[in-house]
C-alpha cells in the first residue's frame, strides 16, 4: 500500500514541480519500511507523518534554495552599466522613462535630479522594474 502511496505523490509531484509532495512520497517510502518488518499499521501512519514532516522541515529549504524553485530567472541584471537615452524628462524624486537596448523602463536618477529628455544615461542598477540612472556628462 505505502509504494502506492509513493507513487501517487510521485506523480502529483511532477505535475506541480514545486517541491510540495514529494517529501509525501519519501514519508510513503520509510512507511514501507515500517510495513516490511510488520509494525502495527497505526504505527506505520505515525511514521509516515513523521518522517514526512522531518523531510519537509530540513531538507526542503536546502533543495529549495539549491534549485532555485519559484525564482523566475531574468537577465535585467545584465543591463546595468548600458548607456541609454531618456525618452520621458526624469524629474527630482520622482520618475520618468528611458530607452536601453531598445527597450523603454521606467526610471530614476540616483541623485534625485532633473535629467531632460534625448539626455544620455547610464544604468547604474535595477530596483524591482525600476532603472536607476545617472546622467552622463
Amino acid at each position: 500500500m505505502w509504494i502506492i502511496v509513493a507513487v501517487i505523490f510521485g506523480i502529483i509531484e511532477a505535475f506541480t514541480l514545486g517541491l510540495t509532495t514529494i517529501w509525501f512520497a519519501a514519508g510513503a517510502l520509510v512507511a514501507m519500511i515500517s510495513a516490511l518488518i510488520n509494525l502495527p499499521f497505526i504505527v506505520q501512519i505515525l511514521i509516515f507523518l513523521i518522517s514526512a514532516g522531518v523531510f519537509l522541515y530540513y531538507t526542503r529549504p536546502i533543495a529549495k534554495e539549491y534549485l532555485k524553485i519559484g525564482a523566475t530567472k531574468t537577465n535585467v541584471n545584465s543591463i546595468i552599466g548600458k548607456i541609454g537615452i531618456v525618452t520621458k524628462k526624469i524629474l527630482p524624486y520622482n520618475t520618468g522613462q528611458v530607452k536601453v537596448s531598445g527597450q523603454i523602463w521606467t526610471a530614476k536618477s540616483i541623485d534625485d535630479k532633473e535629467i531632460d529628455e534625448n539626455l544620455e544615461i547610464k544604468v547604474v542598477r535595477v530596483e524591482e522594474v525600476k532603472l536607476i540612472v545617472k546622467k552622463i556628462s
